[in-house]
């Protein structure tokens, strides 16, 4: 895994956990993988991917049953698509709209462009 330089790794791990959950590839209810086998799968300090999993068991995305392991919760999907969506409407979305401001971007160019991003992704 890269790591990027402007956001700690265990929240970039948090992001790769959830990525992998709103895939399927570890559905709901299912065990996900040991602290010390995704950091060894991803090459992080083991202490780095506890603090990783006590992230999101505080969203509520994942959960521990003690001496069995760390599952994603039933409702793991919904729960990061919502904390994702919150993310992204109060950090990014300013710096995207400050961006289009500064560069004399038309909301409709911006529209027009979307459309065919959709339509080129998943038609």
């Amino acid at each position: 895994m890269d790591f990027r330089d402007k956001q700690a790794i265990y929240l970039q791990i948090a992001d790769y956990v959830c990525e992998k959950i709103v895939l399927g590839q570890w559905p709901p209810g299912d065990r996900i993988p040991s602290v010390r086998d995704l950091g060894i799968e991803l090459e992080v300090n083991p202490n780095t991917v506890v603090r990783t999993y006590d992230f999101l068991q505080q969203k509520s995305i994942i959960f521990n049953r003690r001496g069995i392991g760390y599952f994603a919760a039933d409702d793991a999907p919904d729960r990061i698509v919502a904390y994702r969506r919150e993310q992204f409407l109060e950090t990014e979305l300013p710096a995207f709209f400050r961006t289009l401001y500064l560069l004399n971007i038309d909301m409709k160019e911006i529209e027009q462009r979307y459309e065919s991003f959709v339509k080129a992704a998943f038609t």
